[in-house]
């Protein structure tokens, strides 16, 4: 991580390396910043530690700092409140929190100015080997996260692929925290791009960003780029001039590349299959969804196969484990937890198994209902899922987003209409019309509403 920072701040000083409302850092002021932290952490003698700050450019030194130092770093959300930050910490020992929030700083954590400013430590001149990091999941079912152990090694295995691109606008759409967040920040050190951060992660706050600085490449979430159609739909304000469209952290449906290809025609657009246990992503530019069945090659860096509908990957650059539990072995087969199914020369993803609707011993899969649902003229966002019902066990209901101008009555009557060739089990038993849904990571929250 440190010697794409050195190589940056050497091959481009000058370049904007982060652009914020608050603000630009360049390659070297990030540099700086970096070898300050790792002098800073070594002098204290902090060898792992938890991070919870607001502005990108010092989580980006800190991590950098961290490698240097061989410390094991670990990002904790933004959105944590300080009583779930108390469970981390106890979670996962860390004993060390460096924050930029003051009421954290009033209970002990470290105030991040202390660790990224010159304190006279000398300098590392030499990256520690096999430097430890710690990526927490987004949350299980249960919705207690994990965090995955690996090594910077292992994570950057694939950036000499990276051609330096300088004129790249990279925006930051999802957490640092995130595993698609530390993916983006590793693309653009290794570019040597800029990375774009709005005010929040919102796909609101996003199309400001985009519009304010240019922004040229833009990877989120499905549900990030559901909403940002939506925002750019209604606004009446420009559509940003993107070069690349990049997808990954959710199924992405047809019905949702089209969208994106019809708002931004000149964008390539491409899909990211990735999670944090894996350590790396591969990538699908032919503008299909789903994964091509080519990529069922059990040699491959990151391998697939399908077992009973499910598929399985294997990951040379895959986690070391989860943190507090036996060691992971690599060269094992791991179950993704995502259905799929081949169809002809695809792989096409239905849903996660635990999303499954179970109506009267039927298996619906929501995503299909949504796709299907997403196009009739009027609905800007949807979402299925199983309510209880004491005669079938569930049902499907969708809960609904309309677009401006459009009727909920009118809307409704669609919907019914598209579905009612749907086999009985399929069809949605109820439909709610609501102002928006509530999000995890830039991710549609699943399950019944409560």
């Amino acid at each position: 991580m440190i010697e794409l920072l050195r190589r940056a701040g050497r091959d481009n000083p000058d370049q904007t390396a982060v652009v914020t409302p608050r603000g630009s850092t360049t390659f070297h002021e990030l540099q700086e910043s970096a070898e300050r932290v790792a002098a800073n952490l070594v002098s204290l003698g902090i060898e792992r530690f938890a991070v919870l700050d607001d502005d990108a450019a010092h989580v980006m030194a800190i991590l950098a700092g961290s490698a240097l130092a061989g410390a094991e770093s670990c990002v904790y959300p933004l959105a944590a409140t300080d009583e779930a930050v108390a469970e981390n910490r106890e979670r996962f020992d860390h004993t060390h929190l460096i924050s930029s929030r003051e009421s954290l700083i009033a209970a002990g954590a470290i105030d991040a100015n202390d660790v990224l400013n010159e304190n006279g430590a000398p300098r590392i001149p030499v990256a520690s080997a096999d430097a430890p990091l710690l990526v927490m999941t987004s949350g299980t079912t249960t919705g207690q996260p994990r965090a995955v152990r690996n090594t910077w090694d292992r994570i950057l295995r694939q950036v000499d692929r990276i051609e330096p691109t300088p004129d790249h606008r990279w925006l930051l759409a999802y957490g640092i925290n995130q595993f698609g967040g530390l993916q983006i920040l590793i693309h653009v050190l290794a570019a040597q791009a800029t990375l774009v951060v709005g005010e929040t992660f919102q796909p609101r706050d996003g199309l400001t960003a985009m519009r304010r600085w240019d922004v040229t490449h833009a990877s989120g979430t499905p549900t990030f780029w559901r909403f940002l159609l939506v925002e750019m739909r209604g606004d009446g304000g420009p559509t940003p001039e993107l070069r690349q469209v990049t997808m990954s952290g959710e199924a992405i449906p047809p019905t949702l590349l089209e969208q994106v290809r019809e708002q931004s025609p000149r964008a390539k657009v491409s899909q990211i299959y990735a999670a944090t246990e894996f350590g790396q992503a591969i990538t699908v530019r032919d503008g299909v969804a789903g994964l091509p069945t080519s990529m069922l090659d059990a040699n491959a860096d990151l391998a697939f196969k399908v077992v009973d509908d499910e598929l399985w990957v294997r990951s040379r650059a895959a986690m070391l484990g989860y943190y507090g539990e036996d060691p992971f072995d690599s060269d094992e087969w791991r179950a993704t937890g995502d259905l799929v199914e081949i169809v002809g020369d695809r792989v096409e993803f239905r849903g996660r198994k635990t999303e499954v609707i179970n109506v009267g011993g039927v298996k619906i899969h929501p995503l299909p209902i949504e796709d299907r649902i997403s196009r009739v003229p009027g609905v800007a966002l949807v979402r299925a899922f199983g309510r209880p019902n004491a005669m079938v066990g569930a049902i499907v209901a969708v809960e609904v987003v309309t677009s401006p101008g459009y009727h909920d009555d009118d809307v409704d009557a669609q919907i019914r209409a598209t579905c009612a060739d749907l086999p009985p089990a399929a069809r949605p038993r109820s439909i709610r019309f609501v102002e928006t849904f509530d999000m995890t990571g830039n991710k549609i929250s699943r399950g019944a509403p409560r």
